[in-house]
């Protein structure tokens, strides 16, 4: 397989994997599958990080993004020992 293949598939398998974050998220259902809604919506995220509040926004997410895999880890376990 070609360089440029192997990175092309790369760089889709990430683009899926940041598609399902969105999914897992609830984002979908949220917003009624509204792209424009959740494109202004990453848009606003992306305002913030740049923003002076960016440092706590950020450390404020990744706690809580931390904390869902944590859990979502938790009940995989869970559910393979009943």
């Amino acid at each position: 397989m070609r360089a440029w293949q192997v990175e092309r598939r790369k760089r889709t398998r990430h683009l899926i994997e940041l598609g399902g974050l969105v999914v897992k998220a609830g984002i979908v259902e949220l917003t009624n599958d509204d792209r424009t809604m959740i494109f202004g919506a990453l848009l606003w995220m992306s305002d913030k990080l740049k923003s002076d509040q960016g440092e706590h926004a950020l450390a404020l997410w990744a706690g809580k993004g931390k904390e869902a895999f944590g859990k979502e880890h938790n009940e995989e376990q869970n559910s393979w020992r009943t």
